[in-house]
């Protein structure tokens, strides 16, 4: 008798198919639950890791737990995967908790790419097109208060000032943004009673009888800012907010300034708060305030 052909595999029923196919459904919700688990965690880790900062590095657990809203059990657990990653540390005769090398290494890379003239740049040409106004930045340089970037809108005053040019202390809303903060250090202190010793009669009546340097710093720092109108240039009136970086110190100072009579000074007014706000962001992005924020 002739053989019978063997049997051909059972082919899948669509049952299975329809049983793989629920199983795939059933396991998507899972996966998303678990990334988005995975990113609250990271989350959680890194409140947790900046809530020390802002606590000034250090901290116990009972305070980094109330600082940042979790409980201490929660904060514990948090921090035990960061002392292994060495972004945190703990002292062995404290319990406190301290930032590690890690995260040290990773604020000293930060710092060195914190460039003014590159975290100020956005700043400038927001203002000139948003404002329409000329503005610049400055750093402060051997001689005196130096630009280092211009910005003109599409219709650009007329004034002598470009890159490169070195501005008095006493007389331009940008030196005395860098006096207000740098008044103290003997080198700007001299270059200012030097300007003060040549100045004429307009420019000396502009500043306080009494103390002019020492108050004009202090009405700076009070302020925030400086401005002039027609003080350095006839016709032209400017206000300046200095950049701070993470420790506090001026690198840098922005300008505007406009045609006296069309272009206000003023720190409250639409330019001045404007100029004030950009500043600020810029010298967040210098570290200014990190450990306060």
């Amino acid at each position: 008798m002739p053989r019978r052909p063997s049997p051909l595999p059972d082919s899948p029923v669509p049952e299975a198919d329809g049983a793989t196919a629920g199983s795939a459904e059933a396991e998507a919700p899972a996966r998303a639950r678990e990334r988005r688990q995975r990113v609250q965690s990271a989350e959680t880790g890194m409140a947790v890791l900046k809530g020390l900062a802002r606590l000034g590095g250090r901290a116990s657990l009972t305070a980094l737990a109330a600082h940042v809203g979790e409980s201490p059990a929660k904060v514990h657990r948090y921090l035990a995967s960061l002392v292994e990653e060495e972004l945190v540390t703990q002292d062995s005769g404290s319990q406190h908790y301290f930032l590690g090398a890690a995260a040290i290494q990773i604020g000293v890379a930060a710092m060195r790419q914190a460039d003014p003239l590159r975290l100020a740049e956005p700043a400038l040409v927001h203002l000139r097109e948003s404002l329409e106004v000329t503005c610049f930045l400055a750093v402060m340089g051997n001689k005196g208060p130096t630009i280092v970037r211009f910005e003109e809108p599409g219709l650009p005053i007329t004034v002598n000032v470009r890159v490169g040019s070195v501005l008095p202390l006493l007389w331009s809303a940008t030196g005395r943004a860098f006096l207000g903060w740098l008044g103290d250090e003997a080198r700007v202190r001299a270059l200012a009673e030097a300007e003060l010793a040549q100045a004429d009669g307009r420019h000396r009546a502009s500043l306080a009888a009494e103390r002019p340097i020492a108050q004009l710093c202090e009405s700076v720092r009070a302020a925030g800012c400086a401005w002039v109108r027609d003080t350095n240039l006839p016709g032209i009136s400017a206000i300046a907010a200095p950049l701070f970086d993470h420790a506090g110190r001026v690198r840098a100072v922005i300008t505007a300034l406009g045609a006296t009579g069309g272009f206000d000074p003023d720190p409250e007014g639409r330019v001045g708060l404007a100029l004030r706000e950009a500043a600020s962001a810029a010298s967040r992005r210098l570290g200014h305030g990190a450990a306060a924020v």
